[in-house]
């Protein structure tokens, strides 16, 4: 899946996010759509590191107490 197919999932799901709203007015989307993204996200990468958190931050493109932090609000450790 390239960059572009990521970025066309979000805008689909904000889209019917919207859609489903009908007339009523969002709030919090920001914070919904990073929350709801970083979770997998961070599941997702700390597996391929075979729970490596350095590793993971590294993939990452994070300082690793950023990751430990994240792991943390998510209650992934």
């Amino acid at each position: 899946m390239s960059k572009h197919n990521i970025e066309q999932c979000v805008r689909d799901s904000l889209d019917s996010y919207f859609r489903d709203l009908d007339g009523a007015h969002p709030h919090g989307v920001y914070e919904m759509v990073v929350s709801v993204v970083e979770k997998p996200l961070l599941e997702f990468v700390l597996h391929k590191a075979d729970g490596n958190q350095s590793l993971a931050a590294e993939y990452l493109g994070i300082n690793r107490n950023t990751l430990r932090k994240k792991l943390q609000q998510h209650g992934l450790l």
